[in-house]
């Protein structure tokens, strides 16, 4: 029999502390967390995607949090910790490339979710390899994201500060959605 798994994103513009994030909430919750698929593909293939890459990077990423879910699901875990999502790839498709094609699957894959977290651009950005286009595109990204959450009236929380006050921040908000 299969546990009923709640997924939790943590959506952010480009270095606001995601992947840091998802760890610690793995850990301080022993449950699972989905690594974002776009750092796989720059790594394996030394470059940034193309704008027809788009739709598989978001595909890809959408499956490892499926397959990740099932596996908390037949473990008995109660969470599953997502470094981005779907949706992150369809906005920078727009922002990028100025492609809206992704956005109806994406909103529709977002559903999936109990919860997001989206990371406000209040820490100090840090070059991070291939993926990261600079300071300048996290306000405006950030923007596009609460945006974009608000109009599909997404449940989100908006978490502030750096360290130990951001996973705090963190911490209340799942426990706000156990509440619920």
């Amino acid at each position: 029999m299969t546990h009923a798994v709640q997924r939790i994103c943590i959506l952010g513009a480009e270095s606001t502390g995601k992947t840091t994030l998802a760890q610690a909430l793995s850990s301080h919750f022993a449950c699972p967390w989905v690594p974002e698929y776009l750092r796989e593909f720059c790594q394996n293939q030394g470059r940034t995607p193309q704008r027809d890459e788009q739709a598989q990077i978001m595909q890809m990423q959408a499956d490892g949090e499926d397959s990740a879910a099932a596996q908390a699901g037949q473990t008995q875990r109660d969470f599953v910790f997502c470094d981005t999502a779907p949706l992150m790839t369809a906005i920078y498709s727009e922002f990028i490339f100025a492609d809206t094609s992704l956005l109806p699957a994406a909103r529709a894959l977002h559903t999936h979710y109990a919860l997001t977290l989206l990371l406000a651009p209040d820490i100090d950005w840090v070059a991070d390899g291939l993926q990261r286009d600079g300071a300048h595109v996290r306000a405006p990204v950030h923007q596009r994201i609460h945006d974009e959450l608000t109009a599909q009236a997404l449940p989100f929380a908006l978490i502030e500060g750096a360290g130990d006050l951001r996973l705090a921040a963190a911490l209340q908000a799942v426990a706000q959605l156990v509440r619920c």
